[in-house]
């Protein structure tokens, strides 16, 4: 496996991740203090798009690495979770470094 779809993936992790916790701030105000509803609406709609970007390189990376569909999916998913895509990615990182540098696989878990 190229090691560019381990740092495609990695990248989206975490831009979608810091985009989520800024989305997650824009609800508090919007709702907490009233204000900001116009930059909520902008970054819900950029962290939207950038989340289906995510989902693309995460299924790319998953499909090559042969994952069990769970393990699939809670990747899918932690993308959703505010914090969880920092420590999934770094999970991901470790088991799948071994594929990119031509190593045999760790097992996998379920």
């Amino acid at each position: 496996m190229k090691s560019s779809v381990l740092t495609r993936y990695r990248v989206m992790a975490y831009v979608t991740a810091v985009m989520l916790l800024v989305l997650c701030g824009c609800m508090v105000a919007k709702y907490g203090f009233d204000t900001g509803e116009d930059l909520t609406l902008a970054v819900s709609q950029l962290h939207g798009v950038l989340y289906i970007i995510y989902l693309i390189f995460a299924f790319d990376l998953g499909s090559k690495a042969k994952w069990p569909f769970g393990k699939l999916l809670w990747v899918l998913l932690s993308g959703t979770i505010p914090f969880a895509a920092f420590f999934v990615e770094r999970k991901i990182v470790r088991e799948t470094l071994p594929l990119v540098q031509g190593a045999s696989p760790e097992p996998v878990k379920a």
